[in-house]
């Protein structure tokens, strides 16, 4: 597992993209890609075995009349 950005690591990485961040954002933008990282890596834990990928699937071509 990886440690947490920090906001000063947000700031150097978006300046290395070319996107400088305004001096009261470095926090934000380091809280919100932490949180993208936990969300990311819990759907990385997810077993879809064998499950087939969604291009695969046609809509409109089921059962219309099924019942649940």
């Amino acid at each position: 597992m990886t440690s947490e950005l920090t906001p000063q690591e947000a700031a150097r990485g978006a300046l290395r993209a070319g996107l400088p961040l305004g001096d009261g954002r470095h926090e934000e933008v380091a809280l919100t890609a932490n949180h993208i990282h936990s969300v990311i890596s819990t759907l990385r834990e997810l077993d879809f075995g064998e499950i087939p990928p969604a291009s695969s699937y046609r809509a409109g071509q089921g059962n219309a009349d099924a019942t649940v």
